[in-house]
């Protein structure tokens, strides 16, 4: 018995599990692909089975004929029988490696890009209330423990059973007493075992918790604005005392989980030994007494050892199956999500935009987390998150091509919410966003997005190149055109004094680079893009003056000739913009340009009297 067939598995969790309807179709679906593969698979457990008891019927064959009799010839018969099942068992070994490795990466496989796809289809509301760890969690933990349910549970379950009948069969039809007497001494096991097996699953309960508390400290502690966090403000003995005490906690629950395995092996290896002594003792009577031969009696000794491992394993062989299958009910969880963001049957693309938008009489308040969420993803609920209250009422406006207009107002006014709607991060409640007369739902999803770029407070670089994260915008771009593209941005003659110029990675969230440095990489990618509509939320703020003036270039030029929407709070931002809109009470309070607000003399005046367009962010 090897140790897998006792590792630990989360009883408790899975004790009263019922499992949903139609889960096992669900799960044949995704394994369809592979039927041949494990039709094959279980065959060759059978057959593997099966040419396990050639072995002891050829010993008793040789003890009882061959050598009483002297035939040398049955015995070079017998001997090579042994030795060709000995190869193609071997050999059936290496199929059922190679079936099962074939099954188990092919599903992990599936189901990853299954559930890759899905969460790319999730809405932004999704992501903002599910921590990127549970995401992840999904796609590797969930994944692998629901693709042992085709390989590592089902060919122990098969096996164990296969092995059971057709060792008893053969030991009952040599022997039907011994037969009897070799499952007396379960029951001393089979108890015991179970027990084991909980006091396992406390051990490893336990080791996961600590790994788990171990593994965030990491995770938090090892980026790179957690490295810094603690080395300004933390003690370096602090942290490391902590993490030795968990990481001992893990050392101490892995001894005692190793200990107490051993244990129970050393106990079954003596449980096997006192039912072959039992076998060869009484047996050994019934040989002096005629009742059987001696070929019988060591082909009984050697198949008694076959009979408790597979009793072993299928005393937990419910837990091990349900636990698989909870895995895939997980996996198919996320695959349920809802979808709030799709394309209409008959969505059309967006014909060359001339980057009109309208909005007429939107109303928007964000969906309930149940249209937008997997309850049992997030880590704890987050009040407000959704707040139960139209964020917009009754907005309407119209941007003609090329206009830039700023939206300004208070912290929670709606500004960064209006303009997801546009690119339909969310759709309206009421009402309809159009771009160029379309209204944004009757459009395909790349052609809409594909006509708008963005570039916000805080952009996201990825832990790739500066080449590579420009052309994420477009992939097929030439050197030269990301060199003219940076120049726009006025970014490019910094990207050439680096010692790596354009292949310089930039570290994790963009780290490497300040922040101005930042923001200007991201209105290059937005140039490389090339829409026809800008959306610019808050890209100037918590800027230096230098930074902010190479910033306040690079965009001139990248607004010219296209629709912008702009929001922000800073003065110098919003004067130059031709129309300026102050949203605030969920609506639209005024608008116009720099010189018609002030001169009105409204909440926009207001604002600026007080030395401030209110906050930067929402």
């Amino acid at each position: 018995m090897g140790p897998h067939h006792m590792m630990p598995r989360d009883t408790d969790a899975v004790r009263d599990v019922h499992l949903r309807d139609g889960t096992s179709k669900r799960v044949w679906a995704f394994a369809r692909p592979y039927r041949s593969t494990i039709t094959l698979f279980l065959v060759a457990i059978l057959v593997a089975a099966l040419l396990a008891l050639v072995p002891p019927l050829v010993v008793r064959e040789i003890l009882d004929n061959a050598i009483p009799q002297g035939n040398r010839r049955l015995i070079v018969w017998l001997a090579t029988a042994a030795v060709v099942s000995a190869l193609a068992d071997a050999a059936l070994q290496i199929l059922q490696r190679w079936c099962s490795a074939r099954i188990g990466e092919g599903l992990i496989a599936d189901l990853r890009i299954a559930l890759y796809a899905k969460v790319q289809r999730l809405p932004i509301g999704f992501f903002t209330r599910t921590p990127t760890g549970a995401i992840t969690s999904r796609l590797n933990n969930d994944v692998v423990g629901a693709q042992s349910a085709l390989t590592s549970t089902l060919g122990s379950v098969v096996s164990n059973i296969i092995v059971l009948i057709t060792t008893l069969a053969t030991m009952a039809a040599l022997e039907w007493r011994l037969t009897l007497l070799s499952l007396i001494v379960l029951p001393t096991f089979i108890v015991p075992a179970r027990r084991v097996g909980r006091r396992l699953q406390d051990i490893s309960r336990r080791q996961m918790q600590h790994n788990a508390t171990m593994n965030t400290q990491m995770t938090e502690r090892f980026n790179v604005a957690g490295a810094m966090l603690v080395k300004l403000f933390g003690d370096e003995q602090r942290e490391l005392d902590t993490f030795s005490t968990q990481a001992n906690a893990v050392r101490d629950a892995g001894v005692s989980s190793a200990m107490l395995g051993r244990v129970f092996f050393v106990a079954l290896g003596l449980v096997g030994a006192i039912g072959t002594a039992a076998i060869y003792g009484i047996g050994a009577w019934m040989v002096v007494s005629g009742s059987i031969t001696a070929g019988t009696l060591v082909a009984l000794a050697a198949l008694v050892t076959r009979v408790y491992q597979p009793l072993t394993g299928l005393t937990n062989a419910r837990v091990d199956l349900m636990t698989s299958m909870v895995s895939f009910e997980r996996v198919f969880e996320v695959l349920d999500a809802p979808e709030p963001i799709t394309e209409r049957p008959g969505a059309i693309d967006l014909p060359d935009s001339g980057g009109e938008i309208t909005f007429n009489s939107v109303t928007f308040r964000y969906p309930a987390a149940e249209e937008h969420s997997i309850s049992s993803m997030e880590q704890r609920s987050i009040p407000g998150a959704d707040p139960d209250r139209n964020i917009l009422t009754d907005v309407s406006f119209t941007i003609t091509p090329g206009e830039t207009v700023a939206v300004v107002g208070s912290s929670g006014a709606g500004k960064s919410t209006l303009v997801s709607l546009i690119p339909r991060l969310y759709d309206v409640t009421s009402g309809s966003v159009s771009v160029d007369g379309q209204d944004v739902r009757d459009l395909t999803l790349s052609s809409l997005r594909g006509t708008i770029g963005v570039v916000a407070q805080d952009p996201h670089l990825f832990h790739v190149s500066i080449a590579e994260n420009l052309r994420f915008a477009r992939p097929n771009a030439t050197d030269a055109e990301l060199a003219s593209a940076c120049e726009a941005a006025r970014i490019h003659d910094t990207i050439a004094r680096l010692p790596d110029g354009y292949d310089t990675v930039v570290g994790e969230r963009g780290y490497r680079l300040s922040g101005g440095e930042k923001q200007r990489v991201a209105i290059a990618r937005l140039l490389l893009k090339d829409p026809r509509i800008m959306i610019l939320d808050e890209a100037t703020s918590h800027l230096d003056m230098e930074n902010e003036a190479l910033v306040h270039d690079a965009l001139t030029a990248a607004l010219a000739g296209r629709t912008a929407i702009v929001i922000a709070h800073r003065l110098s931002t919003v004067r130059s913009v031709d129309r300026i809109i102050v949203l605030d009470n969920a609506g639209i309070a005024e608008q116009g340009t720099h010189d018609e607000l002030v001169r009105a003399n409204g909440l926009y005046a207001s604002q600026l009297r007080a030395g401030e367009l209110l906050s930067a962010t929402e």
